[in-house]
């Protein structure tokens, strides 16, 4: 993944699960985004959102595929895949879809979650033509060749040492922990990928892969900025119009129902200086009734230093040394599929994992019995808000956050609708949601402890070093 932030799913479906959600009217002082959706004839969705404040673009392009829809027996080819975006293609070889962006005064980057890929670019307005080019062209075809797809695999197996092997904790509360929570494949295996299964790709998996995926009816395309909707429209008809639609495989069914039954790990890390949990919950369905109070909940319990669980470990008891929080790979709004709501704490060698999950059940209790009192449901609403609304204040973060949205919600809308879903959950929608999500049936635990020093050798009797 060239972007390696750790917050670091069917369109079809979406729209009628939106409707579970609450609706709020939007207040006087609400911002809400301008959003212009057009579909082309060959499927491409396309989103423009005019701002004339600086005189920049940001621009997306989503395709519907990632981790989850990877063949069986590639884990990792949707991560490799979006290294091999980046190889070149007949009309612009390698290097210069980065120094086109670059040197104009842009930057660009791309990411693998569990349910899309993304790629994404920001540059003078200046610039908006070379990029839509560029990721047009690529949209066509790659430079399928032996010789970069080897470099490539070598490029993520190094990666993969660097950022899980070689590194204390290895990733395990988002990659091991799903390992566990879930029971079907294509939700629970190591997205990152083995070493056997990326070795293991060919340039026909190549191949097909990007003809089964990267098709414009598999992609959402959004661009934020210093455009027009009319000039957006104009310029995405130029420039992929003339990409033919392609087929794409038909998804298997990957839902999941609540686990009826906490699962225990214990590993040990040869890295680690202290032990280390991860406790995660499964999520509700995306666009469901609980899934707002999910969000929201999230932010009570485990949402910075004012949250219960950061009171509760690390001021109150000082039982866990830090904490924080995570939904699945991607965010509490972006997923398409089950996902899991992690709690990640390093804990104290004098503690252990029972004392952790006991001051977690007993806030979570709290919660059931009491609910959120006003002035925290308040607070914890205005700090979402703000972080919501400050990640869309760059064009970049806003066109990839349009096309995300679109592709798992279909609706490039829900930008402006997920705010009134937050100021809409009351006390009792987080008391049912924390009752019926957060019990130990549901929840599956790492703890994740050191390995014990070699105890120093001890010189025989006499011997002077």
């Amino acid at each position: 993944m060239r972007k390696r932030t750790i917050p670091v799913l069917l369109a079809g479906l979406s729209l009628s699960l939106a409707v579970a959600l609450p609706v709020l009217a939007a207040g006087a002082d609400q911002w809400t985004l301008p959003v212009q959706v057009k579909k082309l004839d060959n499927g491409l969705t396309v989103i423009v959102s005019q701002d004339r404040s600086s005189p920049t673009v940001g621009v997306s392009v989503v395709y519907h595929v990632g981790m989850r829809l990877e063949p069986r027996n590639r884990t990792g080819f949707a991560h490799l895949f979006e290294h091999l975006m980046f190889q070149g293609t007949p009309n612009a070889p390698k290097g210069v879809f980065d120094k086109a962006i670059t040197g104009g005064g842009g930057n660009n980057n791309g990411s693998t979650r569990a349910d899309f890929t993304n790629y994404i670019e920001t540059a003078p307005v200046s610039a908006l033509d070379s990029i839509l080019w560029l990721e047009a062209d690529r949209m066509k075809t790659l430079d399928f060749n032996a010789k970069t797809l080897k470099n490539q695999q070598d490029v993520v197996k190094e990666e993969i040492r660097v950022n899980v092997k070689n590194q204390p904790y290895g990733g395990f509360m988002w990659i091991d922990i799903g390992q566990h929570a879930f029971q079907k494949w294509e939700n629970n295996h190591d997205g990152y990928g083995s070493f056997e299964d990326l070795e293991g790709a060919s340039l026909d998996d190549v191949r097909a892969f990007h003809r089964d995926y990267y098709g414009p009816n598999n992609a959402v395309l959004a661009i934020a900025g210093d455009i027009t909707p009319a000039q957006g429209f104009a310029l995405a008809k130029k420039y992929f119009a003339a990409i033919p639609k392609r087929p794409v495989p038909a998804g298997s069914d990957f839902t999941e129902p609540l686990n009826t039954a906490e699962k225990r790990i214990e590993q040990s890390d040869a890295l680690a200086q202290a032990p280390a949990l991860a406790a995660a919950w499964k999520m509700p369905t995306r666009g469901s009734r609980d899934h707002a109070a999910m969000a929201v909940l999230g932010e009570v319990l485990a949402g910075g230093d004012a949250s219960m669980f950061y009171q509760g470990m690390v001021k109150g008891r000082e039982i866990a040394l830090n904490l924080d929080s995570l939904y699945g790979l991607a965010g509490p709004w972006e997923f398409d599929g089950p996902t899991l709501f992690t709690i990640f704490a390093v804990y104290k060698p004098t503690s252990n994992a029972d004392a952790l999950l006991a001051a977690m059940d007993e806030d979570i209790a709290k919660v059931v019995k009491n609910g959120v009192d006003d002035a925290t449901l308040k607070r914890v609403k205005t700090r979402m808000l703000a972080s919501w609304n400050n990640k869309l204040e760059s064009y970049i973060s806003r066109a990839d956050t349009l096309a995300k949205l679109q592709t798992m919600w279909g609706d490039a809308n829900v930008v402006n609708k997920i705010p009134g879903w937050i100021e809409a959950v009351t006390s009792s929608d987080i008391q049912r949601t924390a009752a019926t999500y957060l019990t130990t049936q549901n929840r599956t635990v790492i703890d994740r402890k050191p390995v014990a020093k070699v105890a120093a050798a001890i010189l025989p009797s006499g011997d002077k070093k």
